[in-house]
C-alpha cells in the first residue's frame, strides 16, 4: 500500500470519495487522548482518508467497585471493542498495551505498537505531602494503587506503609486522592500523567530497583482485524521498531509465565548498543517472597527503518541483524512471512522476522529461567490467596 492512502478511496461518477476509517476507543479523556495522537498521525500520512473516533465504556470502566484482580476477567478495558471489531462497527481499535492480553481472540491480532513513552510508575502525593517522598511518608500512610505488581513491590521496599485498592479513570482516582482525605498519595503510570498534561502532579518516579513495571506500559497497541490487509496495511507505518521488540519480550515473558492481573509479574527492558536486555521478576502478593532475572540477545536496530514509511517490509530487512542461538538463524522467513505471522498477539509485516523471533525468544528463555527455579509456586500461591480474599 502506498503512503498516501489512495489505495483506501473508493471513486463515484462525480469524483472521488473519501474512505471513513473508523476508529474504536474507550469512553476515557486519557483514553481519548492517546487516540487522537494516533489518528492525528494517521491524517498526516494519509490525507486522502477521513478518520472518525467511536467512543464506548468497557467492562473494566463499568465495575468500579471492585479490584481488577479480583473481577476474573482477561479482557477487562477490551472485550466491547473487539465486539465491535468483529462487527465491522470500527476498523481499528488503540488501546494502552498493558490492557492486551498476551493471547487475543481468534480472528484479532495488534497490527502496530507506537513508540514508547515512559514506562515508569510515578507516585502523586496528598497535597499536605508535597516534597515527601515513599521513604519519608509517616509510619501507617495509605497508597492508593489498582495494581498487584505495584503493592507487592512496593510493600516489600516500605514496610512502613499500608497499600490499598483504588479505582477509577485518572481524573476520579486524583479527585479521591485530593478530597477524601484517605490516600496519602497514589501510584499511577508516568506515561498516562503526562498524556493528560498533569506533570506537575508528579512527585516522584519509580525506577526499576524500586518497582519494576507493567509489561506493555507506556506503549499504545493498534488492534485490528488479523485478516483485514488494507487496515493491517495502514497502520503498519505506526510500528516503532526497539518499542516492538521490547514489548514481544515483555510479552512473551508474561505468556510462558501464564501471569496476569491477578499475579505480581514485572519486567525491565532496555536497548543498548545492540543489546536486548530484559529482567522479569514475580512477587508474592505481600512481596515477602520474590524471584527476578536479567537476559539478553544481540538485537540491531537502526534509529530510522526506510520502508517503514511505505510498508516495504523487504526493504528494511538487510538494516537488521540478530543472533540468539544458531538454531533461530533457522527461522527468519527471508522468503515472506508465515501463514500465521503473529507473535504474542501481534503481527509486524514491514519489521524483519528475525529480531523478532529473538525478542520473543528471549521471553520465553528468561520465564523459563525463572519457573525452573520455583516461580510457578510464588505464582500459584499468590493466584490462591487473591482468590480467597
Amino acid at each position: 500500500m502506498s503512503g498516501n492512502g489512495d489505495a483506501d478511496a473508493t471513486t463515484e461518477e462525480n469524483g472521488p470519495k473519501m474512505r471513513v476509517i473508523r476508529v474504536g476507543t474507550r469512553k476515557s479523556q486519557l483514553a481519548r487522548i492517546q487516540t487522537d495522537s494516533v489518528v492525528t498521525t494517521l491524517k498526516t500520512l494519509y490525507p486522502g482518508l477521513q478518520f472518525e473516533i467511536i467512543a464506548m465504556s468497557t467492562t473494566g470502566d463499568k465495575i468500579l467497585d471492585t479490584a481488577l484482580s479480583k473481577i476474573g476477567e482477561k479482557s477487562l478495558f477490551t472485550k466491547e471493542l473487539e465486539h465491535a471489531l468483529e462487527k465491522n462497527e470500527v476498523d481499528l481499535v488503540v488501546h494502552s498495551l498493558k490492557d492486551l492480553p498476551t493471547v487475543l481472540p481468534p480472528g484479532f491480532t495488534i497490527g502496530a505498537i507506537c513508540k514508547r513513552e515512559s514506562p515508569y510508575d510515578a507516585v502523586v502525593f496528598h497535597p499536605k505531602f508535597v516534597g515527601k517522598t515513599l521513604e519519608t511518608l509517616p509510619e501507617r500512610s495509605v497508597v492508593g494503587t489498582s495494581s498487584l505488581r505495584r503493592a507487592a513491590q512496593l510493600q516489600r521496599k516500605f514496610p512502613h506503609l499500608e497499600f490499598r485498592s483504588i479505582r477509577g479513570n485518572l481524573n476520579t482516582r486524583l479527585r479521591k486522592l485530593d478530597e477524601q482525605q484517605v490516600f496519602s498519595a497514589i501510584i499511577l503510570a508516568e506515561a498516562g500523567l503526562h498524556r493528560m498534561g498533569w506533570q506537575n502532579r508528579v512527585g516522584q518516579i519509580l525506577h526499576p530497583e524500586e518497582c519494576m513495571y507493567a509489561v506493555g506500559q507506556g506503549a499504545l497497541g493498534i488492534e485490528i482485524r488479523a485478516k483485514d490487509q488494507h487496515i493491517l496495511d495502514l497502520v503498519s507505518v505506526l510500528h516503532d521498531p526497539e518499542t516492538l521488540l521490547r514489548c514481544i519480550a515483555e510479552r512473551a515473558f508474561l505468556r510462558h509465565l501464564e501471569g496476569g492481573c491477578s499475579v505480581p509479574v514485572a519486567v525491565h527492558t532496555a536497548v543498548k548498543d545492540g543489546q536486548l536486555y530484559l529482567t522479569g521478576g514475580v512477587w508474592s502478593l505481600d512481596g515477602s517472597d520474590s524471584m527476578q532475572e536479567t537476559m539478553q540477545a544481540t538485537v540491531h536496530i537502526p534509529a530510522q527503518v526506510p520502508g517503514l514509511e511505505g510498508g516495504g517490509r523487504d526493504s528494511a530487512y538487510d538494516l537488521f541483524s540478530f543472533s540468539l542461538n544458531p538454531t533461530l538463524s533457522l527461522m527468519q522467513h527471508e522468503d515472506g512471512p508465515e501463514d500465521d505471522p503473529q507473535l504474542v498477539g501481534i503481527t509486524a509485516q514491514n519489521v524483519p522476522r528475525g529480531p523478532q523471533l529473538a525478542a520473543e525468544n528471549l521471553g520465553i528463555s528468561l520465564a523459563s529461567l525463572l519457573l525452573n527455579k520455583g516461580a510457578k509456586n510464588i505464582l500459584d500461591v499468590a493466584r490462591q490467596l487473591n482468590d480467597a480474599h
